[in-house]
């Protein structure tokens, strides 16, 4: 029987035990502590962040990490970015060499603008990097755990490893595709992210689906050159973990990033809307680390830069969005 451990009672984390669970697979959901461990056993549901569903018997909840990853086929991380590190440095040692990592978190690292496989590597040198999947999609956690039909990517430059891991959680309504471009999936799930804060921005602005339309396929090809430059393929962007993402992202008022930039458009401060969130919005740090590695690919990110004005330069939404129709026309 194949056994799963997950760092990380995230909605997200949660959400992928309890998927994995109900197909009979063996997880363990590492909690952060003793008395998160005992609250999420007695409960036998997430009622922070997934409210309402029930565990499988097949979840079971500890704060161990030796009896989570001990003989582990498959380790999972899904954490926030700002804390990935710490984590891989705190339970590395646990986990098995022979285990396939896979990482389920969208983001950069805000210091080093790694991705999140690339963290991984610099922190696991037992576990061959080759071994590292991504995991990332058009993936809203509150439909999929729900059981409402979605479909995501395993990317891994290791075939083995992906097919492994897509065999684990494909079902009849889950559908798991595999692709060898880690860098391409990993930086679509970060940076549309990014993109998710502006099409939030322009719903909070009612100023229209011609603009936002707009606002989402120029932010696609923007976030493709800064993917290209890095190393990812084109055609990564038009699949899920690009578009299909990105559409979610921008359209559901399940995100959160949309909700950031919804909050925006009415003037609040980015620090004041993440105090009211429980959940992490991951576009707020990525922007920034995003900026930073495209200054050092010599990429321009017109929209990404108008948008870090807004968080973090005192620039008002209406004088961003003026400076970015004030641009000069050019050829698409």
């Amino acid at each position: 029987m194949i056994k799963v451990a997950i760092v990380g009672t995230t909605s997200w984390g949660t959400t992928l035990g309890i998927v994995l669970a109900r197909q009979e697979v063996d997880v363990h959901l590492l909690a952060r502590s003793e008395d998160e461990a005992a609250s999420l056993e007695s409960d036998r549901e997430n009622v922070r962040f997934v409210p309402g569903a029930v565990f499988p018997d097949k979840l079971s909840i500890t704060a161990d990490p030796q009896t989570a990853m001990s003989a582990a086929d498959v380790v999972m991380f899904v954490v926030p970015s700002r804390s990935l590190r710490d984590n891989v440095r705190r339970f590395g040692r646990h986990i098995d060499s022979s285990s396939t990592i896979v990482i389920a978190t969208k983001g950069l690292e805000l210091a080093t603008g790694m991705r999140m496989s690339q963290v991984l590597a610099d922190e696991l040198p037992i576990v061959n990097g080759a071994g590292i999947c991504a995991l990332s999609g058009p993936n809203l956690a509150t439909e999929i755990v729900a059981g409402k039909l979605s479909s995501t990517v395993v990317a891994s430059p290791n075939v083995e490893a992906a097919t492994k891991v897509q065999a684990m959680f494909n079902s009849d309504v889950f559908r798991v595709y595999t692709n060898d471009d880690i860098v391409g999936v990993e930086l679509c799930g970060a940076l549309k992210n990014i993109i998710a804060l502006g099409a939030g921005i322009c719903d909070g602005l009612g100023v229209g689906d011609n603009a936002k339309a707009a606002f989402m396929t120029r932010g696609l090809a923007e976030i493709m050159r800064l993917g290209v430059a890095a190393g990812a393929t084109p055609p990564t962007f038009a699949g899920l973990a690009g578009m299909g993402d990105l559409i979610a992202t921008c359209s559901s008022t399940l995100s959160r990033n949309h909700h950031v930039g919804e909050e925006l458009a009415k003037g609040k401060a980015v620090a004041d809307i993440r105090a009211t969130m429980d959940n992490v919005t991951e576009g707020v740090d990525t922007t920034p680390a995003a900026l930073e590695l495209a200054a050092r690919l010599g990429v321009e990110m017109p929209l990404a830069q108008g948008l870090h004005d807004v968080m973090f330069g005192g620039v008002s939404v209406p004088d961003a969005i003026a400076d970015l129709m004030g641009r000069d026309p050019k050829s698409e």
